[in-house]
């Protein structure tokens, strides 16, 4: 038997304790320890187990301080895109920070309102919002639709003139810009399911104009997410202001300008731009064209939440192999699906520095069923049965998109402030995950 472990090439190397790491300064080591703020996480995985999300309350109100300062002076709000993280903390922690909210379902806008968010504060975007959804916002009170082909704006002006209300919409114009980033997040290309072409969208207005149970307030553009260069929203904005001048040329005003999100985080080697300095850039462009006193509305998510989260899993298991060796963890791809999904990747720290172990190169896996259930690969890690790894840069597309496949329960997560810590969502148990379902008579 094998018990030597391989050493595959290219391998990221040992953490280093005193390189920062993606969330830092609140993610950090002290005396060996892993820590977020001021906790240890390993006094976290005492009382509560693993797998386990913690998230930095400081790390989130600073990046939305970044967006905040970005837009000091100016009319413009920041609207968070809540599909990234949806914990009501969260929403609860961004609504007392004086963010609206952009959703995508009824469920989302049923979470901002459980929040204490506003209905005023939403804007519902998404490609295929039924009937029901409409009327639900509608009857709400949001503040806007961003509508995304010509058979929705129907449906919601027949909706509306159903319920006796005018709908507040804007339409959401595909610039065609590429956002260099992974093709499953890319959303503003031709190709692209999201949005109305760009020489279509002057008629489209036009078009709505003549619906009376539609009020115009705006214009919105979304081209993708983890973007790490300011070129791609340049071109998008000069795109969209061109097609703002020749819509007011016909007559229809256009109250606010919503940019969307996608601003990217660090994840490995990533240097996404600041969200302050990339606003002083795009500020200088709408001054120049005349646009700088106009509504502002971006609609940020990743990057207000990413980095401050980190999943904690357990090692269960080390196995070594000819030309592979695996560090099999408690955390799978129900609980942290980007990796599987985008073969994205993510850092994977040690919560304790002081192991015993020698190092070697393994894929850390999880134990669902699946050869794509993988967390990361080819990394040079210290690591025993029983020892805990932290996957950073967790906070966002993580515990949103996970699932009970395998009848696995979702994870605990932990709001970290300073010293203290907050548990805002409890383990899910199997009673959880069954009790909607019904056995034969």
């Amino acid at each position: 038997m094998n018990t030597t472990p391989s050493q595959p090439e290219s391998p990221e190397g040992l953490i280093n304790p005193n390189t920062p790491l993606p969330g830092a300064p609140e993610l950090h080591y002290a005396e060996g320890q892993l820590h977020l703020e001021g906790v240890a996480l390993a006094d976290l995985v005492k009382q509560l187990g693993t797998p386990l999300f913690a998230y930095s309350k400081r790390s989130m109100l600073e990046a939305l301080k970044r967006y905040q300062l970005g837009f000091a002076g100016r009319r413009a709000r920041v609207h968070y895109a809540m599909k990234a993280n949806s914990n009501l903390a969260i929403l609860q922690l961004f609504a007392r920070a004086g963010c609206g909210f952009d959703v995508v379902s009824e469920g989302e806008l049923d979470r901002v309102l459980a929040a204490g968010g506003l209905a005023q504060d939403v804007i519902f975007s998404g490609v295929g919002k039924t009937r029901g959804e409409i009327a639900r916002a509608l009857k709400a009170g949001i503040l806007c639709f961003n509508v995304e082909s010509t058979p929705e704006l129907e449906v919601i002006n027949a909706v509306a003139l159903e319920l006796g209300r005018v709908a507040p919409i804007s339409i959401r114009v595909n610039p065609n810009v590429d956002p260099k980033t992974h093709p499953y997040i890319s959303t503003g290309l031709k190709d692209n399911k999201f949005g109305v072409a760009h020489e279509e969208t002057l008629a489209l207005y036009q078009h709505a104009c003549t619906l009376k149970g539609l009020r115009i307030e705006g214009i919105d553009c979304h081209i993708g997410s983890q973007i790490t260069t300011t070129e791609p929203y340049v071109d998008a904005l000069n795109r969209v202001l061109d097609l703002v001048e020749q819509i007011e040329s016909h007559g229809i005003a256009i109250h606010h300008l919503d940019f969307g999100g996608g601003l990217g985080i660090q994840y490995q080697d990533d240097t996404p731009p600041d969200a302050n300095e990339l606003w002083k850039t795009l500020w200088a462009v709408l001054d120049a064209r005349g646009f700088g006193n106009r509504q502002i509305m971006v609609e940020p998510g990743r990057s207000l939440v990413g980095n401050a989260g980190v999943c904690l899993s357990t090692v269960q298991y080390v196995k070594p192999g000819k030309h592979k060796n695996f560090c099999i963890v408690d955390a799978a791809m129900n609980d942290l699906p980007r990796p599987a999904m985008y073969e994205a990747f993510h850092a994977i720290a040690p919560v304790s520095l002081h192991s015993s172990a020698a190092p070697a190169v393994y894929d850390v896996v999880g134990p669902v069923c699946e050869s794509g259930d993988w967390l990361g690969r080819h990394r040079t890690l210290q690591v025993s049965a029983g020892d805990v790894l932290a996957v950073l840069s967790a906070g966002a597309y993580c515990t949103s998109m996970s699932s009970n496949y395998n009848t696995r329960g979702r994870a605990a997560e932990v709001l970290v402030d300073l010293e203290r810590w907050h548990l805002i969502r409890e383990r899910e148990t199997t009673a959880d995950q069954i009790r909607l379902e019904k056995l034969l008579a």
